[in-house]
């Protein structure tokens, strides 16, 4: 999981971030990117007050998501003893031929 704290979002980093592993998948003859992220309702406990839905970056970034591709994850949430089913929600980027 990537996550910026307040004091550092919206100064590159993201963006940078995205372009090194882009720049590294490319490099070793990669095609496609891949991540996915975690579904939550808006209003779920685990959802920063201030926090805000990252689509847009993604998108802005050249991913698309990919409804056709989910999976499952479990880890317990912040406080929990027992592990929970996470739903997971794939976003894809064709890197372009090498």
């Amino acid at each position: 999981e990537s996550v910026l704290l307040p004091p550092y979002r919206g100064q590159g980093a993201g963006v940078a971030f995205f372009q090194a592993r882009e720049a590294h998948a490319r490099a070793i003859d990669l095609r496609h990117a891949a991540f996915c992220a975690v579904v939550r309702p808006p209003d779920h406990p685990s959802r920063p007050s201030d926090g805000r839905p990252l689509d847009g970056f993604w998108r802005n970034r050249g991913y698309h998501l990919r409804p056709d591709l989910t999976c499952t994850m479990r880890w317990p949430e912040l406080g929990d003893m027992q592990d929970t089913a996470h739903t997971m929600q794939f976003w894809t980027k064709d890197l372009g031929a090498s």
